[in-house]
């Protein structure tokens, strides 16, 4: 309990680095992915709860990320390549083993990569409305639209039956339909705009959290926790803004390794899902 304690003054009194915040995100993503790939078989319900808060924390780094990368169309394919990678990874596991009904869908990449597209839109705009360039404020404009387009477009033509096309096109193209987090991956986009006041970026996670309940107040601690990600204003609340350690490229690998891991162990466990 002591050294609890002195985590915590330290904490009060140095903040949290880049470093900090992310190692805590990967650590409670493991959490929630442990309940995911077990909760069937006993995993407890607080394991989920502890797994809320880890989207919001990592479209809160993708800011920090974009805004001060050396390189930001680099930044944004390195989560391209890692959305194309992860969705070829689930189908070849998807086909090759079960977990009884339960498919690996898990993409984060798809809701950081149009989120930061996205940022990269907005400052396209912003750019463009300093140099009084019309041209580049429509480029932004388009930018920012393009993944809302493709996600009207595929809607269309699923709805003629295509459905197969819809399938593929969802696994090449990163749509809020094929989101895990859908249209409240925009929240990321919010935090950029609000990135010089972080009292703001924490009244918008707040604000986000409390519309993914959709209005509806049952079942909060059992069928509808995403509320919860609200736990996210905590550690970012104690954000110093300095990168500390480098974990440059981890995160990449280790997403989908885990993930991948995870279910291969509950197929070799003969776990139900």
């Amino acid at each position: 309990m002591e050294d609890f304690k002195m985590l915590i003054e330290n904490v009060k009194k140095r903040g949290l680095t880049n470093f900090d915040v992310k190692l805590l995100g990967i650590v409670l993503m493991f959490i929630d992915h442990v309940y995911e790939m077990f909760s069937s078989v006993g995993v407890p319900d607080w394991f989920d709860y502890l797994g809320r808060p880890v989207a919001t924390l990592f479209m809160f780094l993708s800011v920090e990320g974009f805004t001060h990368t050396h390189n930001q169309k680099r930044y944004i394919t390195r989560l391209l390549i890692g959305f194309w990678i992860m969705n070829i990874g689930n189908t070849i596991i998807n086909r090759s083993i079960s977990v009884g009904n339960m498919a690996i869908m898990n993409n984060i990449f798809c809701d950081l990569f149009i989120g930061v597209l996205t940022m990269y839109g907005i400052q396209t705009i912003s750019n463009g409305w300093q140099q009084r360039r019309f041209s580049k404020q429509l480029l932004g404009g388009l930018i920012i639209a393009t993944p809302i387009i493709l996600t009207i477009l595929v809607t269309i033509i699923s709805q003629t039956g295509i459905n197969a096309f819809s399938a593929y096109f969802l696994l090449a193209i990163p749509t809020p339909l094929g989101a895990e987090n859908s249209i409240f991956l925009y929240l990321g986009p919010v935090l950029y705009l609000l990135r010089n006041h972080r009292g703001g970026q924490l009244f918008a996670i707040a604000v986000f959290a409390f519309l993914t309940t959709g209005f509806n107040f049952s079942g909060l601690l059992t069928t509808n926790t995403q509320w919860l990600e609200v736990l996210a204003v905590i550690p970012i609340a104690f954000y110093n803004g300095e990168l500390g350690r480098s974990m440059k490229g981890f995160f990449y690998t280790f997403y989908p390794v885990h993930i991948w891991g995870l279910y291969i162990l509950a197929a070799l466990l003969g776990v139900k899902g």
